[in-house]
């Protein structure tokens, strides 16, 4: 699975209206026909499918599938905040490389990181914060945030 981070992405890309219309029209619906966008934004597929391959070289965007994890086998989701002694960045990178880690941000307030999991079950979820999480170098302490309900989960807030 390829991972974006903030350093291998330019800090603000610039994109001109067309390259934010393509991106909004992916977000209604990521399996649209390039020549669908092409239609809609003025440009030919070709130049609509070079432009798509830019912003996904460039981190600007990904396409995926979002998927539902109960379905999928995985019972348990969690957010962990985590508090760190020293670089946070250190402990952010160590969480990347975890496949049950799907999402790392740094923040600012009461943790230094919140990190999203998803798990088979209780048991695996214990494993991966106490034996994993935890024994990272310069963890201090976390605090679990288990999902009892998904009440609102969206990727179409368009751009600015």
């Amino acid at each position: 699975m390829r991972r974006v981070t903030t350093a291998a992405r330019d800090p603000r890309p610039q994109l001109d209206d067309t390259a934010k219309r393509i991106i909004e029209l992916l977000q209604e619906d990521g399996r649209q026909p390039y020549v669908t966008i092409a239609k809609a934004v003025g440009l030919s597929e070709a130049a609509v499918r070079q432009r798509v391959q830019r912003l996904l070289d460039a981190g600007v965007i990904q396409i995926v599938a979002v998927s539902d994890p109960l379905q999928l086998g995985f019972s348990r989701e969690a957010m962990v905040g985590i508090r760190t002694s020293g670089d946070p960045n250190i402990v952010a990178e160590a969480l990347n490389d975890m496949n049950d880690v799907t999402y790392v941000v740094a923040t600012a307030g009461s943790y230094d990181l919140l990190a999203e999991v998803v798990c088979e079950d209780d048991d695996h979820l214990l494993e991966l914060v106490s034996r994993r999480i935890r024994a990272l170098p310069g963890v201090v302490s976390t605090e679990l945030f288990v999902y009892l309900k998904l009440h609102k989960q969206h990727y179409n807030w368009g751009t600015r």
